[in-house]
């Protein structure tokens, strides 16, 4: 069995494009008996872009309670808050001291940032702070700590796992062959939502359907999107938007009816009626339980202490060989 390690930032309100891009695919693939799965919330990375601690600890229990309502279990899972294992933040200093400057200046983040400071015309280092600057190797931290065999990813994050590796080769060659290598698990191509307006869903662009949103606001949302000026008798393209996301939520066969009135013609309100209720029948029962988790909080913490907890005996086993091999045991 192979330890799998997945780390989940909370940054805003999840919506349907996260749920079928990322949290179902997760929670199908921990409920193989194959896999060893350690979901994380990364709360402390997230500190590179919240503003206010209120931000942290709403996000957190929406994301907390989001993997729950969608049918996480924390018995097939070691799921847990990230600031709950403190081993993670002596690691991160530990290993800061065999991570060279120049691996750091070569993070993708970075030189990003980096390259628009100069189109702006501005300092190379304007708008940036340590935390960014060293978010790899606090990354780092989190994958070595609970001895990850593979981190699930994208093509565009494989670099951050290439860091990792680099960063434990760097510490085992001066203290011995003291972590484990972590490999990259690069996933299938996510599926990718159309939002509001057309393009990828995101909320970037403004254009996203919350998850668990209320009936009413969730009507409102469907009947935001952006449809041609064709009439109700008019044939619609199979290929809209409300089809696509339509096809997401309903049965084979109301996919076949809904597209054989697409076919013949439907005017855009009833055919985002029609979404509306193959969507909200779909994420109703998601919804009382995500509603139910944000207001029984404490049974939230109590379910990420006790992931915390089966974290850090492996944590703890990973730091004990550490302080052993750098001389502070």
């Amino acid at each position: 069995m192979k330890r799998y390690l997945t780390g989940i930032k909370p940054t805003g309100i999840p919506h349907i494009g996260n749920y079928f891009g990322a949290i179902k695919p997760a929670i199908e693939f921990s409920n193989s008996a194959d896999n060893e799965a350690y979901y994380f919330i990364a709360d402390y990375h997230a500190l590179t872009s919240l503003q206010t601690g209120k931000e942290l600890v709403d996000y957190t229990y929406e994301l907390a309670s989001t993997w729950l309502a969608c049918g996480l279990d924390p018995n097939k899972v070691v799921f847990y808050k990230q600031s709950d294992v403190p081993e993670t933040f002596e690691l991160n200093w530990i290993l800061c001291n065999v991570t060279p400057k120049g691996l750091m200046n070569r993070a993708h983040a970075y030189k990003a940032i980096v390259e628009k400071n100069a189109e702006a015309g501005v300092t190379a280092d304007e708008g940036i702070n340590m935390g960014l600057y060293n978010y790899p190797i606090l990354m780092a931290a989190d994958i070595l700590l609970v001895d990850s065999d593979y981190v699930p990813v994208g093509l565009d994050q494989k670099q951050h796992i290439e860091i990792a590796r680099d960063i434990a080769h760097n510490f085992n060659i001066k203290y011995g062959n003291i972590l484990k290598s972590p490999m990259e698990h690069i996933e299938k191509e996510v599926a990718t939502l159309e939002g509001l307006d057309g393009r990828k869903m995101s909320k970037s662009y403004g254009n996203i359907i919350p998850l668990f949103c209320d009936e009413k606001t969730l009507q409102k949302t469907i009947n935001r999107i952006v449809t041609d000026s064709s009439l109700p008798t008019d044939p619609k393209p199979l290929d809209c938007t409300i089809n696509k996301l339509y096809k997401l939520f309903a049965t084979e066969e109301e996919i076949k009816a809904f597209e054989k009135r697409l076919s013949s013609g439907i005017g855009w309100g009833d055919a985002k009626k029609a979404l509306f209720e193959v969507m909200n029948r779909f994420i109703t029962p998601m919804r009382e339980k995500y509603n139910y988790y944000m207001s029984h909080r404490s049974e939230v913490d109590e379910i990420l202490r006790a992931g915390a907890e089966k974290a850090r005996r492996v944590a703890r086993k990973t730091l004990d060989r550490v302080r052993k091999a750098i001389g502070c045991k």
